[in-house]
């Protein structure tokens, strides 16, 4: 093996944190895969969607716009991802994005960690987006 192949060990914990943070644009996604990744371009698009539904909620009172403004899709799913790859068994993160690596991967406590942070961030703001959503829905937004 040539020591290009061993440069491109793909570290499971800066993926997490990628996702937990930056989830929402992709950057997780790039990071694994590259620009080339269809998936990528999808969380970036679904965000750039989200901020323009938030910064058009605020001048008008449409109901579908202000939806939209409230449940970020792309942040979501990032947490999702990131929760998923924080659960992934190393041997098995090794066999699919490490195969050509003479590294292995060896997850410890900051991942724990990240991750109970993770599914900490997503129940909060999923309860949050329900709730606005639930107001906004049956009061037209009084109690907010």
């Amino acid at each position: 093996m040539n020591s290009a192949a061993t440069t491109h060990h793909k570290n499971k914990t800066l993926t997490t944190l990628l996702a937990v943070f930056l989830g929402g644009i992709g950057v997780h996604r790039f990071y694994l895969h590259g620009a080339k990744d269809f998936w990528a371009w999808n969380y970036l698009i679904a965000f750039i969607l989200f901020a323009s539904a938030a910064f058009l909620a605020r001048s008008t009172d449409t109901l579908t716009i202000t939806l939209l403004a409230l449940f970020p899709a792309s942040i979501f799913a990032g947490w999702i991802e990131a929760i998923v790859t924080g659960l992934t068994a190393d041997a098995q993160w090794d066999a699919r994005h490490n195969a050509h690596s003479r590294r292995k991967s060896s997850s410890g406590w900051p991942l724990i960690v990240l991750l109970v942070i993770t599914f900490g961030l997503g129940i909060t703001t999923f309860i949050f987006c329900v709730a606005r959503a639930t107001d906004i829905f049956l009061t037209g937004g009084a109690f907010g």
